[in-house]
């Protein structure tokens, strides 16, 4: 109203009017354009949202899958690192128990073999003591039979001299050949007993060779057994580093997830920060717009009475009306049509 006040005809003030209104329809267009475009790009920017959220919402899902994996394949860890300590432990005990009954076992036979070999040792010491006293009385016999005979030479000298010793030495003849049948006869026994336990400690030699031998049958089995046990467990060691690997590369792949669900994260709040500036922005827009309409409106009135007060200018001086102007009255139909069209978009 200052600007119009400072014109002086009102021609000008018309001029200056519609070049304002001219101005503001401009505006109010180019506003209306980027209120089109900001509307799209919103419409957009929730396509984009509803698309992030429901990528968020699979990524939850799979993170939920992703740790119930893990907590089952950590069950299962414990689960198999406590069946292979129990087993290891038992393994552990049974070669405890069978290494004492086999260290027993071999205390006891080493025993009986010391004992046997000891027995031998007497034995053939008691031999070598009856073969010694054998001898002993083979070369007594021998010396009796030669003091005999010599006996015999002087009996025969002496025949003729006393028949009564002749009959005294041939009744110690008969005394000491008894005598020694009879030692001769102790001592066959005695030797074949002694062969006899010979023959016996040899048996029991064999039997403790053939107990020795199934002992050291039962050891190599036990000593396989041992081996295919710490295969068993070298191979239980190698699925446990295999486990270990699968493990690690989970713990991988969540990490990845859990980067880019941060990065989802923060690409939603950067979008709604953005969402929350546009409709800060969009809300100015509009009270723009209310503002530019009311505006209007007061110019549309204002035009209404200056269009009346120039009429009654012109009846009164005898000027043509300007809807007898062609040119004025195109641009008062066109302004009339633009405004139609402005308020059936608006």
């Amino acid at each position: 109203m200052q600007s119009l006040n400072k014109l002086c005809t009102p021609e000008e003030k018309l001029d200056a009017l519609l070049k304002k209104y001219a101005e503001l329809l401009e505006e109010q267009r180019g506003e209306q354009k980027q209120l089109r475009f900001l509307q799209k790009k919103q419409g957009h920017m929730g396509k984009e949202r509803d698309q992030l959220q429901y990528e968020h919402s699979r990524h939850i899902l799979a993170h939920s899958k992703l740790e119930g994996l893990c907590r089952e394949l950590q069950r299962h860890n414990k689960t198999l690192k406590e069946e292979t300590l129990a087993r290891c432990r038992e393994d552990e005990e049974k070669r405890r128990e069978i290494t004492t009954h086999f260290q027993s076992t071999l205390t006891d036979i080493q025993a009986q073999i010391e004992q046997h070999s000891n027995r031998n040792n007497k034995l053939c010491s008691e031999n070598t003591n009856l073969a010694d006293k054998l001898k002993h009385i083979i070369s007594q016999y021998e010396q009796r039979e030669e003091s005999l005979e010599k006996i015999f030479k002087h009996h025969d000298l002496q025949q003729k001299l006393s028949d009564t010793k002749l009959e005294q030495a041939n009744a110690q003849l008969q005394e000491a050949e008894e005598k020694h049948k009879r030692e001769k006869e102790y001592l066959l026994r005695e030797a074949i007993d002694k062969t006899k336990k010979c023959y016996t400690l040899m048996e029991q030699e064999l039997q403790l060779k053939k107990k020795l031998a199934l002992y050291s049958q039962k050891f190599e089995e036990f000593q396989t057994t041992l081996s295919k046990s710490n295969d068993v467990y070298a191979s239980f060691k190698n699925e446990m580093e295999k486990m270990t690997k699968k493990m690690k590369k989970l713990d991988k792949e969540s990490n990845v997830w859990k980067t880019r669900f941060e990065s989802t994260n923060k690409a939603l709040s950067e979008m709604i920060e953005e969402r929350t500036v546009k409709e800060n922005e969009y809300e100015m827009f509009v009270v723009k717009i209310d503002k530019l309409e009311r505006l209007c409106r007061a110019l549309q009135d204002e035009r209404k009475i200056l269009y009346s007060k120039i009429k009654g200018i012109r009846q009164t001086d005898g000027c043509p009306s300007p809807a007898r102007d062609p040119k004025t009255a195109r641009a008062l139909r066109q302004e009339a049509d633009a405004k139609k069209e402005e308020c059936k978009e608006d």
